[in-house]
């Protein structure tokens, strides 16, 4: 059994699906073995907690590509697959030089879909990214088993149960609005609208100030259309979604009156999709097409333990972990280099079989009767030509399943390694950590035993100050007050009936040298006697 883990990633939300392949009797069957949404903060720290709730630690992750652009180009389709892939290298060119890029700055990806309005021709679709924003998107994975990177605008068909030659319009209203156009189950166009689901939870969130909360008030809110009468309910925020929601409206309508064919079913989905009564709302306005919600087909009818609407909810996601266990276009995976994806589009050719339909019908060729000399050489290159086409193919599919198994293997051991990295890192981090609390310790110990030092060292400092006064001081000065302000520094007030008495004192402190740097102050006289303030420091 095959799993695949599906995130697809908006600016402050994430959708995942894990969903499992299994096949019986050539059939593949897919279940959703775990889906949610998450709010985040830090997209790092989401992703790996989706994988530790999914238990996704080996399992392939298949992701969006964000930020795309879809170029097309009409190519003759006489041309070999060399001619092709040179007339779209050019077409790109031609592309850059006119809106001034630097060619280089992108990662592209092609395939071919069919021309509807000129059968001689064919239709390239190309898909180019910024190389600095898709190696954002793989560094946010690079420590797990990360396989796909594919736009959701092609992905989002892998969800759909397709009627026979059925010709569909998928819109897929998430931050950004992707309308995929279909014809006879092979997409024809994707377009991308800048606005969407985050245009809308941005204005509720002004409001609300909580992205979740505008999430949920977006699921809760009811469309009232003509078929649907007003009830009591409140609907505050009808004035934030229902622009959004016209808009992509006037756009669909203005591609169905294009379409080279008639469209006869509309899916919607994504985050506005949630919205009640969003159908009807579009069905006012498409009256000629049935508009519906996108039901995703892995989901079966009986299902009743969860409720429908919650894997509406996550068709992003789903579509994108089916892409990575190999529904619809391969060509497209971001994850792989371009020689790789070039490889991929070899294995996932085509042949057009209406030529030799033709040379067997032809009058110059024909099977009844006995066999000419021409047509049995005609037979057996025919013959020759199919049984090299069968060999290339499986050598072909052999050699990339081989290719894609030693993948596997490195990305397993690389994940590994990276794992035992991250350990030794955080090893490292507790380490510092604890060197730094001792450090701090260390300097705090020092300041204690610095104090103590000093309070040790001035202890003595006064009794050793006044012992040494008693033997100078003059027998008419008195001392008034004598304090120890900051450590060495001494502060005396004297008194004497004369002033000469207290210069004696004060000369005596300084030849003494019982006290450095001594400045007295202006004297003062009170009742007969004269009154100074010494200051000094000790030696």
């Amino acid at each position: 059994m095959q799993n695949c883990l599906g995130i697809y990633i908006e600016d402050n939300l994430i959708k995942y699906a894990k969903v499992s392949k299994e096949k019986n009797n050539n059939i593949n069957n897919f279940k959703v073995e775990a889906f949610g949404i998450k709010f985040f903060d830090n997209l790092s720290q989401s992703i790996n907690q989706i994988i530790e709730e999914t238990y996704s630690f080996n399992t392939p992750i298949s992701i969006n590509l964000m930020n795309e652009k879809y170029l097309y180009y009409d190519i003759f389709s006489l041309l070999s697959k060399k001619d092709i892939e040179k007339a779209v290298e050019t077409e790109f060119e031609e592309y850059c030089d006119e809106n001034k890029y630097n060619q280089k700055a992108f990662e592209t990806r092609y395939a071919l879909v069919p021309n509807i309005n000129n059968k001689e021709k064919i239709r390239a679709m190309q898909i180019i990214v910024n190389k600095i924003e898709l190696n954002k998107q793989k560094q946010y994975l690079e420590k797990h088993k990360l396989t796909k990177i594919a736009p959701i605008g092609i992905s989002i068909a892998n969800v759909v149960k397709f009627d026979k030659n059925e010709n569909t319009i998928i819109v897929n209203m998430e931050d950004n609005t992707t309308i995929t156009t279909i014809f006879d189950n092979q997409i024809y166009d994707v377009e991308t609208l800048e606005f969407g689901s985050q245009e809308v939870l941005e204005k509720i969130n002004h409001v609300e100030n909580s992205m979740q909360r505008a999430y949920e008030i977006c699921k809760e809110t009811t469309i009232y259309t003509s078929n649907v009468l007003e009830d009591t309910k409140e609907q505050p925020h009808l004035e934030d979604i229902m622009p959004t929601l016209y808009q992509v409206c006037q756009r669909i309508q203005e591609i169905v009156a294009s379409t080279p064919q008639k469209i006869s079913t509309i899916y919607l989905t994504g985050t506005l999709a949630l919205i009640n009564n969003i159908d009807l709302y579009f069905q006012e306005y498409l009256t000629a097409i049935e508009c519906k919600i996108l039901r995703p087909k892995i989901v079966e009818e009986t299902v009743s333990q969860v409720n429908i609407k919650d894997y509406i909810e996550v068709n992003s996601a789903i579509a994108l972990a089916m892409q990575g266990l190999g529904e619809g276009i391969q060509a497209f995976n971001f994850r792989r280099d371009s020689s790789t994806s070039k490889l991929s589009e070899v294995l996932n050719f085509q042949i057009n079989t209406q030529s030799i339909k033709e040379a067997l019908s032809s009058k110059r060729f024909s099977l009844k009767g006995d066999f000419s000399t021409s047509e049995t050489i005609l037979l057996r290159c025919a013959v020759a030509i199919i049984l090299i086409n069968i060999i290339f193919l499986v050598f072909s599919k052999v050699l990339y399943k081989q290719m894609e198994n030693k993948e596997n293997e490195i990305n397993a051991l690389i994940s590994s390694e990276q794992q035992e990295i991250s350990n030794i890192e955080k090893d490292i981090s507790s380490l510092n950590s604890k060197n730094t609390a001792y450090d701090t310790l260390a300097k705090e110990l020092d300041v204690i035993n610095n104090k103590i030092s000093n309070i040790a060292e001035r202890k003595n400092t006064i009794p050793n100050l006044l012992n040494q006064l008693m033997y100078i001081i003059p027998e008419e000065v008195q001392l008034t007050s004598l304090t120890n302000e900051t450590e060495k520094n001494i502060k005396i007030t004297a008194s004497a009936p004369e002033y000469d008495k207290l210069g004696y004192f004060v000369a005596k402190l300084r030849l003494e040298k019982i006290l450095d740097d001594v400045i007295t102050s202006s004297s003062q006289s009170n009742g007969g006697s004269v009154s100074i303030t010494i200051e000094g420091v000790l030696p």
